[in-house]
């Protein structure tokens, strides 16, 4: 969930089934990488750029990912309005891109191979590639590498991958990770955006860029529990001005059968509650970035699962994997 979860939120409930039997070459998505968030940067032919922030918490719907209405004016896009569910949605065709250089087109939408318009400014960017549109795909997130690859539908986890079952529901991905032996569920969000203050920026070492960076979220709840019962986990009451303010420090964490540590969560009272109503089963907060970093994360949505090879600083939870070795 990046600065703004837009409108576009309402509309990603009436998302269209895609056809996983599409067939698709693995490829290199044209990607900058700022501060741990992934930016899709497409050349359109007519010498524009796109800005497309890689948000598997974020908006959309049918399909489609959403620029905003400037965006779609300098693309020199023509919009018309299309029927998705109960909504009325404005969209436009898609621009054409330079060759090498473009996005993949929607699986399916019942508008046709269309982006999403989005009328309210976005301090993001020009849009996202959200939750509307990666589903039916397998997306690799290579943290070390900085790169964002598509991959074929026959891909398969190197041996030492690490698998995770996700719950999926309305395009939003959950996973179950373990914080001092509890199980919480999380959003996987690959945009959760931090803006640290002075003192967060001190205590956690997050990187920023425009003074932006990437955090995990978790409920107000949870964090009553944690310092409770763990009175010495270091806590900066004004920590972020985004959607802050307290930060908790966790020593470890467990994803995918993988211990990363320590991990800075931004407290948040509104995400888990919000976001429940959209995915599989109630959430108590979100994952983002700074526990991805750690890995090259896999997001397979047509098997519901999630795979993570280590890159740095993670260690096995336990000695047995939840993933046999394969070869791609």
């Amino acid at each position: 969930m990046a600065l703004a979860f837009t409108a576009m939120m309402a509309a990603g409930l009436a998302v269209v089934p895609p056809n996983p039997s599409t067939a698709q070459a693995s490829r290199a998505i044209p990607t900058v990488y700022e501060a741990g968030h992934f930016y899709a940067v497409p050349d359109a032919v007519n010498g524009q750029k796109l800005r497309l922030l890689v948000d598997t918490g974020g908006g959309g719907g049918g399909g489609m990912y959403w620029i905003t209405a400037e965006a779609a004016k300098r693309l020199g896009l023509s919009t018309r309005s299309c029927k998705l569910g109960e909504s009325l949605l404005t969209v436009a065709d898609l621009p054409n891109f330079k060759v090498g250089r473009g996005l993949p087109p929607p699986m399916s939408s019942s508008c046709g191979k269309a982006l999403m318009i989005q009328s309210v400014p976005y301090q993001g960017g020009d849009g996202q590639l959200g939750a509307g549109y990666m589903p039916g795909r397998v997306w690799t997130f290579d943290y070390p590498a900085h790169q964002l690859l598509l991959r074929r539908p026959s891909w398969q986890p190197d041996s030492g991958v690490h698998a995770a079952k996700l719950g999926l529901a309305n395009g939003f991905a959950r996973i179950t990770i373990q914080v001092a032996g509890e199980p919480i569920q999380m959003l996987v969000d690959t945009g959760a955006t931090s803006h640290p203050t002075p003192a967060g920026e001190k205590a956690s070492h997050t990187p920023t860029v425009g003074g932006y960076g990437v955090t995990s979220y978790i409920d107000q709840s949870v964090f009553a529990r944690w310092h409770q019962a763990h009175p010495t986990w270091r806590v900066v009451p004004k920590g972020d001005d985004l959607y802050g303010p307290k930060l908790i420090e966790v020593p470890k964490v467990v994803v995918a059968s993988w211990a990363v540590g320590p991990v800075w969560f931004t407290v948040q009272s509104r995400i888990a509650a919000y976001m429940s109503q959209y995915t599989d089963v109630p959430i108590q907060g979100a994952l983002g970035g700074n526990v991805f970093r750690h890995f090259v994360m896999t997001v397979d949505y047509p098997h519901s699962a999630a795979y993570f090879q280590c890159a740095s600083d993670c260690k096995p939870a336990s000695h047995q994997r939840l993933s046999k070795a394969k070869s791609k």
